[in-house]
């Protein structure tokens, strides 16, 4: 599995609310099915909580060794994304959440998944 330990976090610079938004478009894993590499890219978006309940922000380079530590892993792109979900909210606490991936083709389908953790505000909500 995904190496969590990778995952280190910086303390939130304020109490008011934001949103981050980090994108990986290289990310690869293996599909479980075939062994052949699966392709696509991770979108996660949150707001940490504020400085003074301890919210905290992921480090860049922590999620980026984070993400390739999937690269050999047999694993369906619904556990990525959920994973991804469950693995950030352990490390962040934030007020919300959002995964979203996306997968390029094979055999013609391209796949979109969505993972929420908390109330996530409407204008966050069917984004890509």
């Amino acid at each position: 599995m995904p190496d969590t330990t990778l995952l280190e976090c910086f303390p939130s610079p304020g109490d008011e609310a934001f949103v981050v938004e980090h994108v990986n478009e290289e990310f690869t894993s293996v599909c479980p099915v075939t062994g052949h590499p699966d392709f696509g890219a991770i979108t996660v978006r949150f707001s940490p909580r504020g400085a003074k309940d301890g919210g905290v922000c992921v480090e860049l380079k922590s999620l980026k060794l984070y993400f390739q530590s999937f690269r050999n892993e047999g694993i369906y792109y619904e556990a990525v994304t959920n994973t991804v979900r469950d693995h950030m909210v352990e490390a962040m606490r934030p007020r919300w959440l959002q995964v979203v991936t996306h997968w390029r083709g094979r055999g013609g389908i391209r796949s979109v998944i969505r993972a929420d953790h908390g109330d996530v505000p409407a204008e966050w909500r069917g984004k890509g």
